[in-house]
C-alpha cells in the first residue's frame, strides 16, 4: 500500500548562515535509510564546510546558483539543471548570489550526520 508523507521534517543545518532544510523521505521524517529526498532553500552568501560523504548525491536546482567546489575546480549550477557527487568525493556547497538557491537534494544511502564527513 502506498505511504502518503504529509509533510517533510525541518533538519538543521551545516553553514555558515541559516539554511532551511526539509526532508520529505529519508532517516528522520520517514524512517528510511536507502534513500533520503530533501527540499533546500539558502540564503546568498550562505557556505558549508567542505565534506566527503560515504553516499551520492543528485541535486537538481530549482532556483539560483549552487556553487559546487571540488577537487578540480567549481561548478556552477543553475536552475535546470542538475549536478551528481558520487561517494567520496570532496564537494564544498555555496549560494553566493544575492537570490540565494532553492534546490532538492537526494542521498543514497540516505542521508546521514555519520556518514558525511565535514571538515571542521
Amino acid at each position: 500500500m502506498p505511504t502518503l508523507v504529509t509533510s517533510p521534517t525541518r533538519v538543521t543545518a551545516a553553514g555558515n548562515k541559516p539554511k532551511l532544510i526539509d526532508e520529505y523521505i529519508g532517516r528522520v521524517n520517514s524512517n528510511h535509510s536507502a534513500v533520503s529526498v530533501a527540499h533546500m532553500r539558502s540564503p546568498a552568501g550562505w557556505q558549508e564546510p567542505g565534506q566527503t560523504p560515504d553516499f551520492a548525491e543528485f541535486t537538481i536546482v530549482l532556483r539560483g546558483l549552487l556553487r559546487v567546489e571540488h577537487r578540480g575546480g567549481v561548478l556552477e549550477v543553475r536552475s535546470g539543471q542538475a549536478v551528481i557527487v558520487e561517494p567520496g568525493e570532496w564537494v564544498r556547497y555555496g549560494t553566493p548570489e544575492p537570490e540565494g538557491a532553492e534546490y532538492i537534494a537526494v542521498c543514497l544511502p540516505a542521508f546521514s550526520p555519520e556518514t558525511v564527513h565535514r571538515e571542521d
